[in-house]
């Protein structure tokens, strides 16, 4: 059963819109980017007329938000600073929410103006490390490397470094070994004649990787714009979003029983140790976000654990909890999950059950309303069909200095297909952008075609920017929200941020109305 509509306040309401047209901005912006990507081969391989091109990727982009798993958008939420995370209903939640979409969106359209594919990967876990190292900061006794999950960052951050070289060396090795074994089919390596489509096994093969490379961003990109638009909505709409209200019948009673038989066993790591009452979801965050587990982790652990069992026993659904009860129940649950999964992790805690426990909990919390999904999506196809040209004519012309064969886009799209699909099993958010353009300049670098040294300059300056701009955006933009929220002028913050992006809105549409689709022309 689903819950029944929350009341909102005029103000809240209004606030809930700005978020969701900021998340949903995101992905759009995001679509300008990495969706681009997907098409610069079929444009420039006369495979397929541009705005045929922009709305298959879109619609397979869609394809892909709504077949994904979730579990990336969860992992882009691991990175927030635990107390924000607890606390996402307050003013700072509020504040730390809107600023890192801010802070992403002007860097992702700052980049797509010079028609540089940047990533809106690392654009986004930047503005999210920028607003925890502010907050850090703003917080009197806090130490500042604890506003960031940097173990979460470390495995992510790897996923982003060694997915652009996996790019770059297997699509040239694909490049080289497709001219060993298709030494009869020089027309595949040759420049396409222009005007001219491939022949149709090509067109078939080209139309195929672009489909792959589209629902493959779909299913990974399109969930860090969910994540984010779930965390709002968990902040503002708690008691329709805290909790799935679709869990299967009989999960709840199995996940008392667990939660029931897990106590005697943290009470027996933490030793008799005792904790003040109230203190236990202090201990926990700390634990989360500086890593030094003792006996009073245990003991915070299994109080949590004790008052989930009880809160829980005889109830077989959400519904006959109250707003208030829902959020403690989802901070519990959040608190004790992130807290077993990381002693498993750090073998402090070996307990065969803990993995059950936590994916049980994990299904209470973890889900994603599928209008959220279809909203990602659509966002991401219009940001393709809007903005993909300045980005397409940097991929399809700039990086060699040779036109674009079949066999190189191919080749590329190939393996950004199969790394992003890859890395979506393993829940790791990698970067359509870096992985297709390294694709690229692979295929460019072993076919000897000679490669634009200023383009990877820039790309690379745009690449190595990312990052602390993006840091340094959050850091700045939460601060200034922080000051806004304390000093109740959300209202006015609401009215400047709305009319900024619906003058965006305006120039952007503008430019699409009035511009001429036609596909660019080779260098």
């Amino acid at each position: 059963m689903v819950p029944t509509a929350e009341a909102l306040t005029t103000g809240s309401l209004l606030f809930l819109v700005l978020a969701i047209v900021l998340a949903l901005g995101f992905e759009f912006v995001n679509g300008f980017h990495d969706t681009a990507n997907a098409v610069a081969t079929v444009i420039y391989t006369n495979t397929l007329r541009p705005w045929v091109a922009v709305i298959w990727s879109g619609a397979w982009n869609l394809l892909g938000v709504l077949a994904s798993s979730g579990g990336i958008a969860f992992a882009i939420l691991a990175l927030l600073p635990v107390e924000l995370i607890v606390n996402i209903g307050t003013g700072p939640g509020f504040a730390m929410v809107f600023s890192l979409l801010t802070a992403a969106i002007l860097w992702n359209l700052g980049t797509w103006y010079f028609g540089l594919p940047a990533s809106s990967s690392h654009t986004l876990i930047g503005s999210i490390m920028g607003v925890g190292l502010a907050n850090a900061l703003l917080s009197p006794g806090s130490d500042i490397a604890s506003g960031v999950n940097w173990s979460e960052v470390a495995k992510v951050f790897r996923a982003l470094l060694f997915s652009p070289l996996i790019g770059f060396f297997v699509a040239a090795a694909l490049l080289l070994l497709a001219k060993a074994l298709l030494r009869k089919r020089p027309e595949l390596f040759a420049e396409p004649p222009k005007d001219t489509p491939p022949p149709r096994w090509v067109r078939g093969l080209l139309i195929l990787t672009c489909t792959g490379v589209s629902f493959a961003h779909g299913s990974n990109d399109g969930q860090k714009g969910m994540g984010l638009l779930l965390l709002i909505l968990i902040g503002i709409l708690p008691g329709t979003y805290a909790l799935n209200p679709h869990l299967e019948a009989g999960a709840l009673a199995t996940l008392q029983t667990q939660a029931a038989r897990m106590e005697p066993t943290l009470l027996a790591q933490a030793r008799s140790t005792k904790i003040e009452p109230g203190s236990e979801t202090a201990l926990l965050s700390s634990y989360l976000e500086h890593g030094h587990a003792d006996e009073r982790t245990f003991a915070a652990a299994a109080t949590i654990d004790r008052r989930l069992a009880e809160v829980l026993r005889g109830k077989n659904d959400f519904t006959s909890f109250n707003v208030d009860e829902r959020k403690t129940i989802r901070t519990d649950i959040y608190l004790l999950s992130s807290t077993l999964t990381k002693l498993a992790k750090t073998k402090a805690f070996n307990d065969p059950s803990v993995a059950g426990f936590t994916r049980q909990m994990n299904a209470a919390t973890q889900f994603i309303p599928a209008w959220v999904k279809f909203a990602v999506a659509l966002a991401l196809g219009l940001g393709t069909m809007i903005g993909w040209k300045r980005i397409v004519v940097t991929v399809g012309e700039k990086i060699g200095k040779t036109h674009l064969t079949y066999a190189q886009g191919a080749s590329a799209e190939l393996v950004a297909m199969a790394t992003i699909i890859a890395a979506d099993q393993y829940h790791l958010p990698v970067s359509t952008t870096h992985v297709l353009s390294s694709g690229i300049a692979g295929t460019m670098a072993a076919n000897r075609s000679g490669l634009q040294i200023q383009t990877l300059r820039n790309l690379a300056t745009a690449w190595v920017l990312t990052l602390p701009v993006s840091v340094l955006l959050g850091a700045i933009t939460f601060a200034g929200g922080l000051y806004i929220v304390v000093h109740s002028l959300i209202v006015q913050a609401v009215a400047v941020v709305g009319l900024a992006l619906l003058a965006l809105g305006a120039v952007l549409f503008r430019r699409v109305v009035l511009a001429r689709t036609r596909t660019p022309a080779a260098s």
